[in-house]
């Protein structure tokens, strides 16, 4: 199993709005992929929200092979849909992860 991880800094004045949009749009874009079996949406506590709230989107993925469609044919147009709309609201920072146990 493979987990793409996005963290995500998000702008205060877009927070709520971006919640709901992530929600409602985002994540259900993401998972209409058919390249990841689930996903989580946590927020990440404990930090510096001078600068906004951080969150993390997990995707996992049962291959590599199924990760590398996600990036090769929707990736970049997911990531453009967001920019689009937030600007430069928000930056995002991904790793990929493979579960070990």
């Amino acid at each position: 199993m493979f987990i793409y991880n996005v963290t995500l800094k998000i702008d205060h004045s877009i927070h709520e709005e971006w919640v709901k949009w992530m929600k409602e749009e985002h994540l259900p874009d993401v998972m209409k992929t058919g390249c990841f079996e689930k996903y989580q949406f946590v927020k990440l506590l404990d930090v510096d929200e001078s600068e906004g709230p951080t969150y993390a989107a997990q995707y996992f993925a049962i291959s590599k092979a199924q990760y590398n469609r996600y990036i090769d044919m929707y990736a970049a147009k997911l990531r453009q849909d967001g920019m689009n709309k937030w600007g430069n609201k928000f930056i995002a920072f991904r790793t990929l992860m493979e579960v070990i146990e």
